[in-house]
């Protein structure tokens, strides 16, 4: 399985050149900045902040509120990866947050989300991480 992890500029810039190929994408961005709109039928938008556990009360949020989304994404991916469709997590700057959703599938599926971790490149999102995870795992134990 591959997922790719992409900043926003990569991506506008292979979405200019059409060399992003069509894929099931998961696009993070802050809530008050506008996401790309990408031109495929499977995109998941995540409006959340890329924030430390410590920085959680400064904008009203707590480890349960944060990411709300989780649920929702988890069964994207898993409807994604039953059609067979490549994935794509994107955040502005393809390091926290899309390196945090792309090692939950990994860990989810393959059991090597730590090569994310691993890699120089990228600073997970721990939370984002956990609780996409978690959400994961949970869906297997829900008869939805």
């Amino acid at each position: 399985m591959t997922v790719t992890v992409l900043s926003r500029k990569e991506a506008l810039r292979r979405l200019s050149d059409n060399t992003l190929p069509n894929t099931a994408v998961i696009a993070f961005h802050d809530p008050d900045k506008a996401p790309i709109r990408y031109p495929f039928e499977h995109v998941f938008y995540v409006p959340v902040r890329d924030l430390d556990p410590i920085a959680l009360p400064r904008f009203s949020l707590s480890f349960e509120s944060y990411f709300p989304e989780a649920d929702a994404l988890a069964r994207f991916i898993q409807n994604a990866v039953q059609k067979g469709l490549p994935l794509t997590a994107q955040c502005d700057y393809g390091e926290s947050r899309s390196a945090a959703c792309a090692a939950a599938i990994l860990e989810y599926y393959e059991k090597r989300g730590i090569e994310i971790f691993a890699d120089y490149r990228y600073y997970p999102n721990q939370m984002i991480f956990n609780k996409l995870l978690a959400a994961l795992r949970q869906s297997d134990e829900d008869p939805r």
